[in-house]
């Protein structure tokens, strides 16, 4: 009963949340690929660049703990639906940018926009998957998303030939016909999700009892053993304040790399920006592979923390190997292995936090750990784009990315062993 209920809940979600999450990320990131030409059409500096990229994660920040718990009182499947048809449209609307000021504008609505969304799915595989099988259903959503995005990098790069049709930029058409899908993908999952096992029509009624059992046992144990948070007990409580560091670590050189990597390559050879969108997309497949490999093993053993420290240690020195590097070839071979650690990370990460939370506290919890985290999004970029402007090379940048995860990877060691108690 039990494996084949997870299993029919797989097969339900998992492939289309994936989906969503691949738009997610290709309608966050896509402005790495549009700087190739948008950069130089617009006279951007690196600096107005990776400020412009980075602070897309203010407006995450602000609206991301609300966001998560107006999903907790009006379903997923509504919250989930507006948040897709919001961040299209704004995604769409980047094609209107001109000068800095309007950039950082857009930017920081589309972080508005794309708010909750990423914890809002994490509080949302709570609702239906229990905590054994948890890091799995994260890592298998984020893997699949890996992999779909690839198609996103050579996607992107094909969208600027477009240059010149009906008098827009091809960076415009990319913006366009990038976010466009996202608003239409809102109206299916405001059809096709269902907020909680027990709405589940497709779930047989004897399949419905077993899980809404489990889902609840495991939720009284955790409001027995752990203590009910508060929104401001969430942004005060050391122990969700110390995930929130080694996130935050993660995330500023996830991020520090990704919007840069096809800049850098560039430096690097006269490749086409369609050959450097397409190369910078392969580490994604040494990510995935990562992901599924360690968070099954992970589910099976309950090891958490030592899986992120290995993670993010092996992260760093790749990103230490693209900052030696003396070629783009070598350069993809690092950034494959830093990529490969950072798969690593996802499924054990957000097993631990979620393992101790439920209700309310889960959905305050959650998208505390995750906004101050993604911070991280913003001061990554940033310092990249300032250092590259007054170091004219890429190098100083990596080797600072590569310490924030060693950074990381030490916070996760030193998570204790214990639950915490109540009065923790």
């Amino acid at each position: 009963m039990q494996e084949a209920t997870l299993r029919k809940v797989s097969r339900r979600l998992i492939p289309f949340i994936a989906l969503l999450y691949a738009f997610n990320i290709l309608d966050r990131t896509n402005i790495s690929v549009a700087a190739l030409s948008m950069k130089p059409d617009l006279g951007f500096s690196d600096t107005v660049y990776g400020l412009g990229a980075g602070v897309f994660f203010l407006g995450y920040f602000l609206f991301e703990v609300p966001s998560n718990l107006i999903l907790e009182r009006v379903g997923a499947r509504k919250w989930i639906a507006r948040i897709l048809v919001t961040w299209g449209a704004v995604s769409a609307a980047m094609l209107f940018v001109k000068t800095a000021p309007v950039f950082y504008g857009m930017r920081f609505l589309l972080g508005l926009a794309e708010a909750g969304f990423y914890p809002g799915i994490i509080l949302y595989l709570t609702y239906w998957f229990p905590t054994a099988q948890r890091a799995q259903a994260v890592a298998r959503f984020v893997a699949v998303s890996a992999l779909v995005g690839i198609v996103g990098g050579p996607l992107s790069g094909a969208l600027l030939k477009l240059d010149g049709l009906l008098g827009m930029k091809g960076w415009q058409w990319l913006f366009l016909l990038e976010g466009l899908p996202s608003c239409l993908l809102g109206a299916v999952a405001l059809r096709y999700l269902t907020d909680r096992p027990e709405k589940a029509e497709w779930l047989s009624g004897e399949e419905k009892s077993w899980l809404v059992g489990q889902l609840e046992r495991e939720r009284k144990e955790r409001e027995e053993t752990h203590q009910h948070l508060s929104l401001l007990d969430a942004f005060k409580s050391p122990r969700l304040l110390h995930f929130a560091l080694i996130f935050f670590l993660y995330v500023s050189a996830g991020y520090g790399v990704s919007f840069f990597a096809p800049q850098i390559y560039k430096s690097q050879t006269n490749w086409s920006s369609q050959t450097i969108a397409l190369v910078a997309a392969l580490p994604g497949i040494a990510g995935a592979i990562s992901m599924l490999l360690t968070s099954a093993h992970s589910d099976r053993t309950g090891e958490r923390k030592r899986y992120v420290a290995f993670g993010t240690t092996l992260a760093a020195i790749g990103v230490s190997g693209a900052a030696l590097s003396p070629n783009a070839y070598v350069t993809l071979a690092a950034l494959t292995v830093a990529e490969f650690g950072r798969g690593i990370v996802q499924g054990p990460f957000w097993a631990m936090p979620t393992s101790l939370l439920s209700g309310a506290a889960a959905a305050g919890g959650i998208a505390a750990i995750n906004s101050i985290g993604n911070l991280g999004g913003f001061a990554g970029p940033y310092a990249m784009g300032w250092l590259k402007d007054r170091t004219h090379g890429y190098q100083t940048g990596l080797f600072l990315l590569a310490g924030l995860l060693i950074g990381s990877a030490i916070s996760a060691l030193l998570v204790p062993t214990k639950p915490a108690s109540k009065d923790t």
